[in-house]
């Protein structure tokens, strides 16, 4: 197995922009009710009712099953790097440690409408990020739904922003950034995380009216995120020639 190389799979915390402005690039860098009447909803009822007990049901217990080995690898390289023979099993599949694996691209395309496939398209994704296939990372953060899992639509869409800021597609890059912001605005985790990421690519690539917006909005909305609290977006601010 090929030598680890440590990359998060989440954005970088505001005490790292800096680094990230540094490297090469800037990633491097940087629920309905419906109410029928008559015999009509005793049908729809005992049709929903058969589809969700004999078919549903049984098909997502089966995904997550299916994809749980998986699963567990990709876990584990979240948390201490990633590598691509590892990254190579987790999306086809194999033999690891006398285990059969089967593969996030088997599950999407075998479990194709469960909870358990999106959660897949979200790790291949992120894999796929991780080894440097941007145009395959786009493809499955975009096919992502994530339904009411905000937090990770926020971060499927940052992730996005990266792929497409590594192939220096500048506008679009910064169209997912700002998706990330907009998804939950109340969500004070991720959501000044995706703010900082904004302004921060928005002045990498000088534009800076842009960088200023989002900084302030950063500043004004969640004053307890560190990089406010220490000063830090104060001294972007300023660096941009804003100092109110």
């Amino acid at each position: 197995m090929s030598e680890t190389t440590e990359i998060e799979v989440t954005t970088p915390a505001a005490e790292s922009v800096d680094m990230m402005d540094k490297a090469k690039s800037f990633w491097s860098k940087n629920s309905k009710t419906v109410i029928y009447g008559g015999i009509a909803v005793i049908l729809i009822l005992a049709s929903y009712i058969g589809y969700e007990k004999l078919i549903k049901e049984p098909k997502e217990l089966k995904a997550a099953e299916t994809v749980f080995l998986a699963e567990n690898i990709f876990d584990k390289m979240a948390s201490t790097g990633f590598n691509k023979d590892s990254v190579n099993i987790v999306l086809n599949g194999g033999v690891l440690d006398g285990a059969n694996i089967t593969g996030l691209l088997k599950v999407i395309n075998n479990y194709g409408g469960t909870k358990t496939a999106d959660r897949a398209t979200f790790m291949a994704g992120a894999c796929y990020l991780q080894i440097k296939e941007y145009d395959k990372a786009i493809k499955y953060l975009k096919d992502f739904n994530g339904a009411d899992a905000t937090q990770i639509k926020s971060k499927a869409f940052l992730m996005m922003g990266h792929a497409y800021a590594e192939k220096n597609q500048v506008t679009e890059a910064m169209a997912a950034y700002k998706n990330a912001a907009e998804v939950n605005t109340k969500d004070e985790a991720v959501t000044p995380d995706a703010l900082m990421v904004c302004g921060a690519y928005a002045e990498y690539n000088n534009k800076n009216a842009e960088a200023i917006e989002f900084f302030k909005k950063l500043k004004d909305n969640y004053p307890l995120y560190s990089a406010v609290s220490s000063g830090e977006v104060d001294k972007r601010l300023a660096r941009l020639g804003e100092f109110n």
